[in-house]
């Protein structure tokens, strides 16, 4: 009997899989949209998620309707993008930027940050902030990019929910934020509308790291809680992606979760603030 339940439950992950496969290989013949290298614990949950919310029968009941309805698409889509995020996200993170790369940058010309996988916008503007409390954001550019076209609009929009505030502020606090926090916003209704000056020198725009190629040279990268959605294929690509967009001598950081050290780039870099997750190319 316990044999029996076993090997039904082992056939049962058996289709499972392949429904997930053909889910994912439709979805890219169809719409371009390559999520085949993701992490499979990741995709599986967003699926699971859409098939009960929809209430659908299974996955491949889900397949046959986003082949059929562009809208059941999208909402898979918005499923797969990772839109976790806030402002000065990891306080200790900006702290160790603003104490250990400011001064090294500030003798910059130009600074050129891309900002990668930048969902609604709150780490950018924190990133935008910091610059312009050490008077570097005037010869600084921005580039912020994301897969999801509409969450990028979001970010565009410089609006954040009033209600999450208070943390922001306590976030803003420890990373060593040098004024009252208030003064970047002012507040319309529930939302938080921060002030515009902050966007001047900030280029959204959409970019799918799985297909898409380098567009710049970039002196820091901030590619922080992304490489953690793929499967060890998928973030070799795109480390390569990342070593070719830095400059010698650039920075690059990444999540609590993330690193280089067993990538195949990891000898190209230093550790430059190892607690955070900072390193330097040195070759």
């Amino acid at each position: 009997m316990i044999n029996e339940t076993y090997q039904e439950q082992t056939k049962d992950e058996e289709i499972e899989k392949i429904e997930i496969d053909l889910l994912l290989e439709a979805i890219y013949r169809y719409y371009g949209y390559d999520f085949r290298n993701y992490a499979k614990s990741f995709i599986q949950r967003r699926i699971a998620n859409r098939v009960h919310k929809d209430k659908l029968t299974s996955i491949s009941a889900l397949q046959e309707l986003i082949l059929r309805d562009s809208s059941a698409m999208r909402k898979v889509f918005s499923d797969f993008s990772i839109n976790v995020t806030e402002m000065f996200r990891d306080p200790s993170f900006f702290k160790s930027f603003r104490k250990n790369i400011i001064p090294i940058i500030r003798e910059y010309t130009t600074i050129r940050i891309w900002h990668v996988g930048c969902a609604t916008g709150e780490e950018v503007y924190s990133m935008a902030i910091l610059l312009q409390e050490e008077g570097l954001y005037d010869k600084a550019m921005i580039y912020a990019t994301d897969i999801n076209a509409r969450i990028l609009q979001r970010a565009i929009k410089g609006t954040f929910p009033l209600a999450h505030m208070q943390q922001y502020t306590k976030n803003y606090i420890e990373a060593g934020g040098t004024r009252a926090f208030s003064e970047y916003y002012k507040v319309i209704g529930e939302q938080a509308v921060f002030d515009p000056l902050l966007q001047k020198n900030i280029v959204f725009a959409e970019h799918n790291l799985v297909t898409d190629s380098s567009f710049h040279e970039f002196d820091i990268i901030i590619c922080r809680n992304v490489l953690i959605y793929f499967n060890k294929t998928l973030q070799d690509d795109v480390h390569k992606l990342l070593y070719e967009s830095l400059s010698l001598s650039g920075f690059l950081g990444l999540g609590k979760r993330e690193g280089i050290k067993f990538t195949t780039y990891g000898k190209c870099y230093e550790e430059f603030d190892t607690a955070e997750k900072i390193y330097r190319k040195v070759q």
